[in-house]
């Protein structure tokens, strides 16, 4: 005779953020259906279990088979500890059997609301353990602190949620809290995902399951949401006169002219994009002329070669210059000239085949290139294995002279997340981007004007920015008024990766102006377009009078 399997409580099955008590065990389960993703459906029981620490749902996995929102079913199954890597926070799962439908319409679920109330002083960690599978939601008037994506990823932030706000409603790092948690959720139909920007407005709940992907806390959306969305005017640049030497800080987002072959990529599904059919160099070339007034000097980071992301021995990306200056030219924008340092093929990190590096625009009939001072930095330190060299150059503007260097620094893309079982927040890469910072210091120890910009992937109050400044620099981003600092938005966290450091003499002289474009970083993306924007972060502007340093 076959033997019957107990009712197990859903609640004793999960694991709270760690391994399941009942892991590659068979159970059997009773409860309502939630909300379903692409891979499988939740299941809660319908009353809160005494225990907080574990949640009173599971992720059935299912992709085949997937049973109707609101019934009430019941499901044998193994329970899994699913994980990507060995590293990865676990997730319980239970992979089914046997399911059987009790009745059509199951005990109504009613949703924990994740208001500011709840959110505030909360340790993050064990309250959204508790609450993993379970059905959530996002309350009406809440604001959209990021913008939408390619993949249907929106971040909110609730009525009331304390936090520095910049005018465009979005949220700013705190210094305190850098890896602050705000609730969002994923819309996986694209026909149903509104293009929207940072600042609009939720008019209707957003509930459904809190499902963990992507090393964080996401609903999985049930249903639909109305909303009001923000227009974003992109600011233009205010010269402070014509004495200066003017310089634009873009990061080119892995630009480059050609359509690749997937027989020679790495990821055919990532790696192969047209950046000339998305209308991509078009947008850059009237960032640089409208919005940028044509400056004297465009410091490039994320350039890729001539046949981007296929991995070959090519590494000139002439190609892709000559483009975006013949854009630039036809919005009657000045006649660039261009100037790198190639990297050596896959030497430098960055997305495989692009040989992305720092690279000039300048303006011959405004500035001089002087002969011989164009060198990559660090190319025998260990602190740049694999890593972007910063790009120098000193340029003559009319009888002074100004060192430029173009950083692109180690990325924080390995750095653990607020939920990882270990080391939650840990970034191995930060003790590289210091090293990384002193060689750039000494690299001007004897500079008289400097300007230091880039993508220094790490923020004004790091050790970093303070190591980069010394006792003689000055990070512009910190004259700034505190709600205007970002040029960058990381799960709806407006931050600065980009800076622009300068002699503080020249700060003191009033020699220096700094602006940050704000605009791109704001504005959402179709979700499910292929490409719909020129960069992911905003652009920089510095305009600097020589000759104070």
């Amino acid at each position: 005779m076959k033997k019957q399997l107990a009712l197990t409580p859903i609640h004793e099955v999960q694991g709270g953020g760690l391994l399941s008590p009942l892991a590659n065990q068979p159970v059997r389960i009773q409860g309502v259906v939630t909300g379903r993703t692409r891979r499988g459906y939740f299941v809660q029981s319908p009353e809160r279990s005494p225990d907080d620490r574990r949640s009173d749902a599971i992720f059935v996995y299912s992709p085949r088979r997937k049973a109707r929102t609101g019934s009430l079913v019941e499901v044998k199954g193994v329970v899994v500890d699913y994980r990507r890597s060995e590293t990865d926070r676990p997730t319980t799962q239970l992979k089914p059997f046997e399911i059987q439908r009790l009745s059509k319409r199951g005990p109504r679920v009613e949703p924990v609301w994740l208001t500011a109330e709840l959110l505030h002083g909360a340790d993050l960690a064990q309250l959204l353990n508790g609450l993993e599978g379970m059905l959530v939601g996002i309350p009406e008037g809440s604001t959209f602190a990021a913008p939408s994506n390619p993949f249907g990823d929106y971040v909110c932030i609730p009525p009331g949620l304390e936090g520095l706000r910049a005018d465009n409603g979005g949220m700013l790092i705190d210094p305190a809290e850098p890896e602050r948690w705000l609730p969002g959720f994923r819309i996986t139909r694209y026909d149903e995902a509104p293009r929207l920007n940072v600042g609009a407005k939720l008019l209707s709940p957003a509930i459904g399951p809190l499902n963990f992907r992507a090393d964080s806390f996401q609903i999985a959306l049930q249903g639909e949401i109305t909303f009001e969305n923000r227009s974003v005017v992109p600011r233009s640049f205010e010269p402070a006169g014509d004495d200066r030497v003017t310089i634009m800080t873009l990061n080119g987002f892995n630009l480059d002219v050609h359509v690749e072959n997937p027989e020679l990529v790495g990821d055919p599904d990532r790696d192969v994009d047209d950046d000339k059919r998305y209308g991509r160099f078009e947008l850059l070339a009237a960032a640089i002329v409208k919005q940028a007034g044509a400056p004297d000097i465009v410091a490039l980071q994320e350039i890729q070669d001539n046949d981007g992301a296929e991995i070959t021995d090519v590494v000139d990306a002439s190609e892709t210059y000559e483009q975006l200056i013949e854009d630039i030219r036809w919005l009657e924008g000045p006649s660039y000239a261009w100037a790198d340092i190639p990297p050596k093929p896959g030497a430098d990190g960055g997305q495989p085949g692009g040989n992305i590096r720092n690279a000039f625009l300048y303006n011959p009939e405004r500035v001089e290139l002087v002969d011989g001072s164009l060198r990559r930095l660090g190319e025998d330190d260990p602190a740049f294995d694999d890593s972007r060299k910063p790009l120098m150059a000193r340029f003559r503007f009319r009888d002074a002279e100004i060192d430029v260097v173009n950083v692109h620094l180690a990325s924080k893309r390995h750095q653990a997340g607020l939920f990882a079982p270990k080391n939650p927040g840990h970034d191995p890469r930060e003790p590289i981007r210091l090293a990384q910072a002193r060689l750039v210091r000494q690299a001007l120890s004897n500079a008289g004007d400097y300007y230091v910009t880039g993508d220094f992937n790490d923020f004004e109050f790091s050790a970093t920015l303070r190591e980069l400044c010394g006792d003689d620099g000055t990070n512009m981003v910190e004259r700034l008024p505190p709600n205007t600092r970002f040029d960058y938005n990381h799960r709806g966290q407006l931050q600065v990766l980009m800076h622009g450091i300068v002699p503080t003499r020249a700060v003191e002289a009033g020699a220096v102006d700094y602006q940050i474009l704000h605009g791109n970083e704001l504005i959402g993306v179709q979700p499910g377009a292929a490409s719909g924007k020129a960069s992911d972060h905003a652009y920089v502007m510095a305009s600097i009078r020589l000759g104070h340093a």
